[in-house]
């Protein structure tokens, strides 16, 4: 079978169901796991498919999503082409677990499937002990992007021990201004700028922002960088990212 996997998230499920050599084209963006990605033709920016060069690789099933403002259009371009696909749209944690079964049973990896989604199965809020703690998670340094209500982000935190001070906000994510910040209070920052690479996010942005230095995360310097790859990507490894999250959480409630 011959898989063009769209969104980094897609890609990392595809390869996680023992499918990597279906793979035949995946977006520019996808780095993940990098032995299988970097030796696979690239069907354009996440946000700017080239349908042609799709075409071109004669795929039996385009995996897509529309996880992010702009992937609609690249959407109506599959269907316009009359591609076989499937699509992604998860907003919480048993979302992402039904993705993985859907695109397990298409790629005849249900049994593999069960095993991974099964892990999202088991995940309990119920366990966490103590009183949450509010913790900004930011998409974008400038303007401030954040998770809103319709984000998997939510659980995580949840599941950490921390909560989303704009989980009320009925929106996949949305910009924060100032004074929405003050009023929230994080005692910590997680910086998770999509599509930058970790080693390249700059706490001080965040500390010299104009409006913010009353916000306890900044006064006590709880910036920490935690890569999208962990947190933005409904796949597999976000398991790996609720563990991060936890410890800081944890870190953070052993030091009050």
């Amino acid at each position: 079978m011959r898989i063009v996997a769209h969104t980094c998230s897609n890609t990392e499920i595809v390869c996680a169901l023992g499918r990597a050599d279906w793979l035949v084209g995946v977006d520019d963006h996808s780095d993940y796991p990098p032995e299988v990605v970097e030796r696979l033709p690239r069907i354009g920016a996440d946000l700017d498919i080239d349908i042609e060069k799709i075409e071109s690789l004669k795929p039996d099933l385009v995996i897509t999503s529309l996880t992010v403002p702009g992937h609609e259009r690249c959407l109506e371009r599959i269907r316009r082409a009359g591609l076989p696909h499937l699509v992604t749209r998860p907003h919480s944690l048993a979302d992402v677990a039904s993705d993985i079964r859907r695109i397990g049973q298409a790629l005849d990896a249900g049994a593999r499937a069960e095993q991974i989604a099964g892990r999202f199965d088991t995940l309990d809020v119920g366990a966490v002990v103590g009183s949450p703690v509010p913790v900004l998670v930011e998409w974008w340094p400038k303007p401030v992007i954040v998770p809103g209500g319709k984000s998997w982000v939510n659980e995580m935190l949840a599941l950490a021990g921390a909560f989303n001070p704009f989980s009320g906000i009925d929106a996949e994510s949305t910009q924060v201004s100032v004074d929405q910040a003050l009023s929230a209070r994080p005692e910590a920052i997680v910086m998770s700028w999509c599509g930058v690479d970790e080693s390249k996010y700059r706490p001080q942005v965040v500390a010299r922002r104009d409006g913010w230095q009353s916000i306890p995360a900044i006064r006590n310097h709880v910036i920490v960088p935690i890569s999208e790859a962990w947190l933005g990507r409904p796949g597999p490894r976000l398991l790996e990212g609720i563990a991060r999250l936890r410890a800081l959480v944890d870190a953070l409630k052993a030091s009050n």
